[in-house]
């Protein structure tokens, strides 16, 4: 019953999306922040963001908050690959060496301890000699 209700309820409604994940675990950071530090704005600035966040998944002007989201993932999303690639290359390096490619500058990994090697870049087919 309830389950219906609910359903019915957020019929025509925006709904959670990735923007509204990162709202919500902003908002929870902020007031445990705040909370921590005994900062009221701090936590006052939680409430408004988790506010924010609840207005925008009951909000029915969908193609709005579609294009919101659009603009968040297309500033957040290279930032989150880059961070991702960083994290690997950190996690590798004492058995890879990484190259850029001189060409198109995709990033290459070779396995180190091999003196010099000759790479070919599989993406434009640029080839270069490295030392490892």
């Amino acid at each position: 019953m309830i389950r219906n209700w609910l359903r019915n309820f957020m019929l025509g409604r925006y709904g959670p999306d990735y923007l509204g994940t990162v709202m919500f675990i902003l908002s929870i950071a902020l007031g445990v922040t705040g909370g921590i530090l005994r900062f009221r704005p701090l936590t006052l600035l939680a409430y408004v963001v988790l506010i924010m966040t609840l207005y925008r998944m009951l909000s029915r002007n969908i193609n709005r908050r579609r294009a919101e989201n659009d603009r968040f993932i297309s500033i957040f999303w290279p930032l989150k690959r880059r961070c991702k690639l960083f994290i690997e290359r950190l996690k590798n390096r004492k058995i890879y060496k990484f190259f850029k490619c001189p060409a198109c500058g995709n990033i290459l990994r070779v396995p180190k301890h091999k003196g010099r090697v000759k790479i070919t870049c599989p993406k434009c087919g640029e080839r270069f000699e490295r030392r490892t």
